[in-house]
């Protein structure tokens, strides 16, 4: 390219870039972090609606059908906190490139499965990959877009994401099963990842590396153990009750490994996120926030998949576009909390959007017997309430650590929502089956999601800063 010549004589000056270009070159990195998202979040979900295909024509027992689907759950939520400690050691674009690399992988090595065994082994890989993405992902996000408007519109498109693919999931589960096969559910992971890798390399800035703090692997292990063991027990408990002694001894031992982890963390010299960040209002407070928010939004979705199919008829094609209306409003109300966030700050944004999901649930829990129409509304309440408070949430955890600790700060958000996943679906689940009435049990379920959303709107206006950022 050539340059023009400065008029002193000095460095040469590049021509002006034209709006276009500067446009696109802007949301490059945006499309590549949100496409790994997208297929982190998207193989949660799509794969509920394959599973018995995968096990008729791979002869799989039931307990590795359910090894399918939960193995890919318990490995990614368990290792997101170590993804998070490697990428700020490491380099998070190096880790979270990395990440891409072995989930594009393993989904290939999943399409290509010639048993149930080496398709659970598949998975379980593809859940660490997936735990590599994630709390880089964020990180890279804040480092690519370091003015405060840009970055919450960013941290509000990237929030979108998962709504979309959660409910995205089974429609198009649904639709390749139905189509070309159950094999082409991980086959489209292949040409999104390579697109997402090329995007990274070519549009985002390497990430400082911080190779003289030391991994505590001890620490690692222990918080892996912890949330394995408590996603483990919520996803049994769905299937087995709440007094399964599985169920028990997995919520009992968690708690200890989280106590092993935090003692631990006392002690090291170099610790994955420093005691001082977890004591800090504002990222404890909205990494709480972020657990009853998915908490509640899973929830909906999973109970609302189960009632649309068992009790209206619905097929999972059928279903997937009667949960489109949460979708639609979660793209648009990303858009808008993030322009919305440079005027008013994070605080209104979180606190009026639990408010509306808050209704949305109770609207919900009034309809539950009405006819589809009826819920349209509290769906489309839920899913925007949902994600116009997610940016704020998110501005509020990555804005409250310092910018060494960014992939710590993203992994222990994105753990305690993934906790709030697994604890709203088992619940929701468990309601269900305990309740003679299903109605009922559906009424109960909507309900507590609404008495969440309610208590995160309490907690953010006591733990999420009034003060807007100055750009």
């Amino acid at each position: 390219m050539a340059f023009a010549e400065s008029a002193g004589g000095g460095e040469p000056v590049p021509p002006p870039e034209s709006a276009s270009n500067s446009v696109q070159r802007s949301l490059a990195p945006l499309l590549a972090v949100c496409a790994g998202y997208f297929m982190v979040i998207l193989d949660v979900t799509i794969i509920n609606v394959v599973v018995p295909v995968v096990g008729r024509e791979l002869s799989a027992s039931l307990t590795g059908i359910q090894w399918i689907t939960d193995g890919y759950t318990l490995v990614f939520a368990g290792f997101l906190m170590t993804g998070g400690a490697l990428g700020d050691r490491l380099g998070n674009r190096r880790v979270f490139c990395s990440g891409v690399v072995v989930f594009t992988v393993s989904s290939a090595a999943c399409a290509f499965a010639p048993s149930a065994s080496f398709l659970v082994a598949a998975r379980l890989v593809e859940g660490l990959g997936a735990a590599l993405i994630v709390p880089g992902s964020l990180a890279l996000l804040q480092q690519a877009y370091p003015a405060p408007a840009a970055r919450s519109r960013a941290f509000g498109l990237w929030g979108s994401m998962a709504g979309i693919a959660a409910s995205a999931g089974p429609l198009l589960g649904g639709l390749l099963v139905s189509t070309v096969g159950w094999r082409w559910v991980f086959l489209i992971n292949l040409p999104v990842g390579v697109a997402c890798l090329v995007l990274t390399l070519r549009h985002v800035a390497p990430s400082p590396r911080h190779a003289g703090r030391a991994l505590d692997w001890p620490a690692q292990c222990a918080v892996v153990a912890a949330v394995a063991l408590l996603t483990a027990a919520l996803n049994e408990a769905g299937r087995r009750g709440w007094s399964d002694p599985a169920v028990l001894a997995g919520v009992g031992l968690a708690p200890l490994a989280a106590a092993a982890f935090a003692a631990r963390e006392r002690l090291a010299r170099s610790p994955a996120l420093p005691m001082s960040q977890l004591r800090s209002r504002a990222m404890s407070g909205a990494a709480i926030i972020g657990l009853l928010f998915n908490f509640g939004f899973y929830g909906m979705l999973f109970t609302a998949s189960l009632d649309f199919q068992h009790q209206r008829g619905f097929s999972a094609l059928r279903t997937g576009a009667a949960l489109l209306p949460a979708v639609a409003m979660t793209m648009f109300a990303s858009v808008l909390s993030g322009r919305l966030t440079r005027r008013t700050g994070d605080r209104p944004l979180v606190i009026s959007g639990m408010l509306l999901a808050a209704l949305g649930l109770a609207g919900w829990a009034a309809a539950t017997a009405g006819p589809y129409p009826l819920l349209v509304a509290p769906m489309m309440a839920a899913g925007f309430g949902t994600s116009f408070a997610l940016t704020g949430s998110t501005a509020t955890v990555m804005g409250a650590g310092p910018p060494a600790y960014a992939g710590a700060a993203s992994a222990l958000f994105n753990t305690t929502r993934q906790i709030g996943s697994a604890t709203g679906v088992a619940l929701g689940g468990s309601l269900l089956a305990t309740h003679t009435d299903y109605n009922a049990g559906l009424r109960t379920s909507m309900a507590i999601g609404a008495l969440a959303y309610l208590t995160a709107a309490a907690l953010a206006w006591l733990c999420v800063p009034a003060k807007l950022e100055k750009p």
